[in-house]
């Protein structure tokens, strides 16, 4: 496909303006995509509302969005395995592939990875078509929309969490944060046979979903103390906590949550740099502490998944905007987070 198209760009705080640029065209390797759905992600916002993420910070204009599904409509020169029209799951971040990270198979720390929506990386994709590495690229089976193939990349992070920690069937686990991330973790615990799950947000709507989705039981944090109720629990704790909010007070809950031997797992994003752990807790518990870091050789198995029926994450999207209100889904979304669980952009 050649011509123009309509880009949404994030220029400063609280800034998005509509642009058109060239439809770009595949190089070798990379395959051209028509974007039909893109999902709006927390790290999004924080670009959104702060100009910066981490340690990354807006210095010129930027798309957002990193999770896609959409529609080959061509291929670059040496690509394999893919047709137009062949729908697709795009793993946003491309490692380079030769690093000792990337030796090691560790490619989601790779030093000189790309990845969309990243200042000096790759450009988002608030667009209506992209190219991007056809290594990064994931055919969709019949079953699986493309709807489903924009939710894999948050799902991911979920199975990423639960497989560094290894959670097993009949264990009990704690998710400190029911948005999407917390959501996917919970649905990612389900499918490894983990059926004993507490959930606590400060959301109603959010800790709705859960209880649809299968939490045992939920907590809403200003009014129930989560922490008073693991207590009660055979051995005074869980096996396995999930921080899935970024949380200076729920980051700092995680240890007094998890029974002797237990494991906590560092999963969201904080905007600050540096929060609390009670370490006296941690250690008179002798607990070991993972950190997530985005996802690994994992979308083949979160595409399976879905597409078995095992992990229904298409049940976590509550609200779809159409591309021409794109801007609007970004405040919406800021501003209305007790309403909205996940929002998805329909190109």
């Amino acid at each position: 496909m050649k011509g123009k198209m309509k880009v949404c760009v994030l220029t400063g705080k609280r800034k998005l303006e509509w642009v058109e640029r060239d439809i770009p065209q595949p190089g070798p390797g990379e395959l051209q995509i028509k974007l039909e759905y893109v999902g709006v992600c927390g790290s999004d916002l924080h670009f959104y509302e702060e100009g910066c993420l981490a340690n990354w910070t807006l210095d010129g204009p930027l798309a957002l969005g990193h999770e896609p599904g959409g529609i080959v409509t061509a291929l670059g020169e040496g690509v394999h395995g893919f047709a137009i029209g062949d729908k697709v799951s795009l793993e946003p971040a491309v490692p380079c592939g030769t690093c000792e990270e990337c030796r090691k198979g560790l490619y989601n720390l790779c030093s000189n990875i790309k990845m969309l929506a990243i200042p000096h990386e790759k450009d988002g994709v608030n667009a209506e078509y992209c190219v991007h590495d056809a290594s990064m690229c994931y055919k969709l089976p019949e079953q699986v929309s493309t709807l489903e193939g924009a939710m894999i990349e948050p799902l991911a992070v979920g199975l990423h969490g639960t497989e560094l920690s290894n959670a097993k069937v009949g264990e009990t686990a704690v998710i400190l944060g029911s948005g999407c991330i917390g959501l996917c973790t919970l649905l990612a615990l389900k499918a490894r046979g983990v059926s004993e799950i507490y959930v606590a947000d400060v959301m109603e709507k959010r800790l709705k979903k859960a209880l649809e989705l299968g939490a045992s039981k939920v907590f809403l944090s200003p009014k129930e103390s989560i922490e008073d109720f693991v207590k009660t629990l055979p051995g005074g704790g869980v096996d396995h906590v999930y921080e899935c909010a970024g949380n200076r007070a729920t980051t700092l809950q995680t240890c007094r949550l998890i029974k002797r031997g237990g494991k906590v797992t560092l999963t969201g994003v904080s905007p600050e740099p540096v929060l609390e752990l009670d370490i006296a807790s941690l250690n008179a518990k002798e607990g070991t502490i993972y950190s997530v870091y985005r996802y690994r050789n994992l979308w083949p198995k979160a595409i399976a998944a879905v597409a078995s029926g095992r992990i229904p994450v298409k049940e976590i999207v509550s609200h779809i905007f159409d591309f021409k209100d794109c801007i609007e889904a970004t405040e919406y979304s800021l501003t209305h987070k007790d309403e909205v669980v996940k929002a998805v952009i329909k190109m």
